[in-house]
């Protein structure tokens, strides 16, 4: 049976997961995370796309992505296949290094995007990992907070949406869970 076709158009965004096969780590130490970055950084350039945000958790990782003129399958390709062989060798691995097919789920209103963002950002923080999420290091909310202009993280186009960075701030560590925030995360269960 054929797999179905990704929706994509230009412009077209998304929630992208990807997990590491059956649930395996996907860094397993600081050098995986800054490569990591590093290739979406080199894709960016190769595939032009926006970054809205990112969190990169032991065993999987969220994007927030607007293509422009490249299909999203092209982008997660680049990513993913030059992640698994540095991986690979790195760790002296054979196989496959992510779960399947990546999950891209399309984000079509402001009110999911500004919740993708939200849940993306609050992931470690959830899973125990900080108490807040600008003290998580492999998120792009340090990027937002902290002002770092990492050229990896389209912040101001993001943040166009609020009437400052302290109402950003404010939306998306409320510590209310919204019905949206909700059906993300069983989705993210799903997958």
């Amino acid at each position: 049976m054929a797999r179905k076709k990704r929706i994509w158009y230009p412009g077209a965004q998304y929630h992208i997961m990807t997990r590491g096969n059956r649930r395996s780590d996907l860094f397993e130490k600081s050098e995986d995370f800054i490569i990591y970055l590093h290739i979406l950084s080199e894709t960016k350039l190769k595939y032009p796309f926006k970054l809205y945000s990112y969190c990169l958790m032991d065993n999987h990782v969220h994007l927030q992505i607007r293509t422009i003129d490249k299909h999203i399958s092209f982008i997660m390709q680049q990513i993913n296949s030059t992640y698994s062989r540095y991986f690979n060798d790195e760790h002296n691995m054979v196989g496959h290094t992510f779960q399947g097919r990546f999950l891209a789920e399309i984000i079509e209103t402001n009110t999911y995007m500004l919740q993708t963002n939200r849940y993306i950002h609050s992931n470690p923080v959830k899973a125990k990992m900080v108490k807040y999420p600008q003290d998580y290091r492999w998120s792009s909310y340090p990027s937002y907070v902290y002002n770092i202009d990492e050229n990896l993280v389209d912040v101001e186009e993001f943040l166009l949406g609020f009437r400052d960075l302290e109402a950003f701030i404010d939306f998306t560590e409320d510590s209310k869970i919204y019905i949206r925030d909700l059906e993300i995360e069983a989705i993210m269960e799903e997958y």
